[in-house]
């Protein structure tokens, strides 16, 4: 197989990665040059490669050791020191290229400099203080992806109180059971926001969503329709409206592992979890994966389709402690046409453009060629992440984005509000698989006895602690829940939940969720394989596939297929499917049913419910198996309901 792409000589010496294997080989003599001599390196002296890391960012004094305790759960880092997230934005402020490019569906590129994101931080903090906010308080925001939200997020921040938000396309039922734990001090909201041409009014979400957070103070409303919402501050009067004096942004010194912010679990297999991240966490692990796994610096305008309820938000904001200049966006990806985030990207000159498979998905369907269509003169990067990147469609990003365009399949997780492995601009890009564990993540694949394979597919587990790891699970105080989130596996050792394949380049392939996992004849599978195949057909919009054993100890694999527009789902589709599946992935893929479904559910952020989905043909009851509110499309849960074996044609 050859590579899709191959890093050249410019690229080596122009990498940050390479500037800091370099500093690394200065320090303490290890011969870094290689990429996967340094990440062996990085996992292996743990403290010296994150006081590396620490000491290349020139992040300040530390108080003691790096990591006091290597257990897990229950690292300790950098016990005594003391930092601000915001701090390191701070440093990165400059004049000569805005800090953030907002783009709207109906509205003209506004840019943001550094001097004003800075400035209304300072006057949001302070309207935080003036309504009681303190260090540990809770900020809720319930928003869409605007600039605003970032303001909000780092004045939060930079008082040492904490953020947690959801997207506005969220009901307000499905907020409050994730920010309603939180007993926040402050909402910030926005009157609506706009989606796919439409103006969508959220007023009376607010007041529902008011209702359910009776510990709220006071609520910030910002302006997007020029609707109003009662017994509110607004936005202009938060900031102090235009003609003010700059305020200086001062920020609040907290320990290394101070909460930063609460991000949730899907919420598909119970009650969301908040999943608690600190200060020192984020910033060392977001620099590392931002700036040397990623490439993205000062020069750089880094866009990521996103929202503030999925952590790839938290990952683009990220981009500001390198000093690069970021994109919001608030609409769809494919309003007015599939392309339209080329377009966005090509407008805003972005160098780095994250996307989803789904969405490359979608673009090759409509024959789209975004090379031709627009000036991506700029772009040397586009990231995706969300699921498994198929062989085929990572080939079409290369072939149609541009030959200078890198492919960065990127995998991790809400859990690290990061990845464990991805790209790096000194390592080649292999079709259908991820270059290499990122640095500092000691990624391995294990059987089932708890032993490292290779070659073969195996759990991904991670075997050293990284900062970033959860500080906590909020309403967790005994950490049971977070243990046995991740460790009820292999004691000591992260299990992610992600089967995976180490191959002898040191590359990684995801085959899907373990969770979900297929395992026919005593053979295991992963759903991805056949989501590859499949959802390439000109004919299948999407697809979900699910394992089920049977009280009589038989096994269940049925495939349930969206038609595209104006197709059905006839018996030579349904034959066609089955031998693509047969010859693209292997004849023990082949389903025992292909049954046309309506759809398919999703979480908010696009993941299949497959494990719920699983669980409902096992007999459990859909309220018990999933918060419908955390579903895009919860009337589908009923329609699965029904669905017993036998209820499609048999492909074979």
């Amino acid at each position: 197989m050859q590579p899709l792409w191959v890093p050249t000589e410019q690229d080596v010496t122009e990498a940050a990665l390479t500037d800091f294997a370099r500093f690394v080989a200065e320090r303490t003599g290890v011969n870094t040059a290689d990429y996967h001599a340094l990440w062996r390196w990085s996992v292996e002296d743990l403290e010296g490669f994150w006081h590396a890391l620490w000491d290349y960012f020139a992040l300040g004094d530390i108080a003691g050791e790096v990591l006091a305790d290597a257990r897990m759960p229950g690292a300790r880092w950098f016990p005594g020191t003391r930092l601000n997230y915001v701090d390191q934005v701070i440093r990165r402020a400059r004049a000569d290229r805005p800090a953030i490019r907002a783009v709207g569906e109906d509205a003209p590129v506004r840019d943001i400099s550094w001097a004003e994101l800075l400035d209304h931080t300072a006057a949001f903090a302070r309207t935080l203080r003036t309504l009681g906010v303190r260090a540990g308080d809770r900020v809720a925001g319930y928003l869409p992806n605007i600039p605003e939200t970032i303001v909000a997020f780092l004045a939060t921040a930079s008082i040492g109180a904490v953020w947690s938000a959801c997207g506005q396309d969220y009901s307000p039922k499905a907020a409050v059971d994730r920010l309603g734990q939180l007993e926040p001090t402050v909402l910030v909201t926005a009157d609506g926001y706009r989606f796919g041409g439409r103006a969508h009014d959220k007023r009376a979400d607010i007041a529902a969503l008011r209702a359910g957070l009776d510990s709220v103070r006071g609520t910030v409303v910002i302006g997007r329709l020029g609707l109003t919402v009662p017994d509110a501050i607004s936005w202009d009067d938060a900031i102090g409206g235009a003609g003010t004096p700059p305020r200086e942004l001062a920020t609040e010194p907290v320990d290394f592992d101070h909460p930063l912010w609460i991000v949730f679990s899907s919420g598909t297999t119970g009650p969301p979890k908040g999943i608690v991240h600190g200060h020192g966490g984020v910033v060392l692990e977001h620099l590392k994966a931002v700036a040397l796994q990623s490439d993205i610096g000062p020069a750089d305008t880094f866009f990521w389709y996103t929202s503030p309820s999925w952590m790839m938000w938290n990952f683009q904001v990220a981009g500001l402690l390198t000093g690069a200049t970021i994109v919001t966006y608030e609409g769809s990806p494919t309003a007015p046409a599939p392309d339209a985030l080329w377009r966005i990207a090509a407008d805003v000159g972005a160098t780095v453009l994250g996307i989803s498979p789904g969405y490359a998905l979608a673009c090759i369907k409509a024959g789209s060629v975004p090379r031709a269509d627009h000036d991506l003169s700029a772009l040397r990067t586009v990231g995706v992440t969300g699921s498994a990147l198929p062989a085929s469609s990572a080939r079409w990003l290369s072939e149609h984005a541009g030959d200078h365009v890198r492919v960065s399949s990127i995998s991790g997780g809400t859990d690290v509000v990061s990845a464990f492995l991805g790209g790096a601009r000194t390592v080649p890009v292999w079709p259908g698989e991820l270059s290499a564990p990122f640095l500092g993540v000691a990624l391995d694949a294990y059987d089932p006895a708890g032993q490292p394979v290779r070659g073969e597919v195996g759990e991904l587990v991670i075997t050293a602690p990284m900062p970033s790891m959860p500080v906590r699970f909020w309403r967790d105080d005994d950490g049971r829940r977070y243990r046995d989130a991740y460790f009820d596996t292999f004691p000591g050792v992260w299990r992610h939940g992600d089967w995976i394949t180490v191959t002898e380049r040191h590359s990684v392939i995801v085959h899907g969720r373990s969770d979900s996992t297929l395992n026919r004849h005593g053979i295991r599978m992963g759903s991805a394989d056949i989501y590859q195949a499949v959802e390439r057909l000109p004919d299948i919009a999407e697809a979900l596939v699910i394992g089920v054993e049977q009280p009589d100890g038989g096994y269940w694999m049925p495939l349930f297929v969206v038609p595209a527009p104006g197709a059905e789902v006839t018996e030579e589709l349904e034959a066609l499917i089955a031998t693509t599946i047969r010859t693209e992935v292997s004849p023990r893929h082949v389903p025992d049913e292909i049954i046309p479904a309506p759809g398919i559910p999703h979480t908010r952020t696009g993941k299949k419910l497959e494990v719920p989905i699983k669980k409902l043909f096992q007999g459990a009851a859909p309220d018990r198996v999933v918060d419908r509110s955390a579903v895009d499309r919860p009337e589908l849960l009923d329609w699965y309901r029904t669905i017993r074996p036998g209820g499609g044609r048999d492909p074979r």
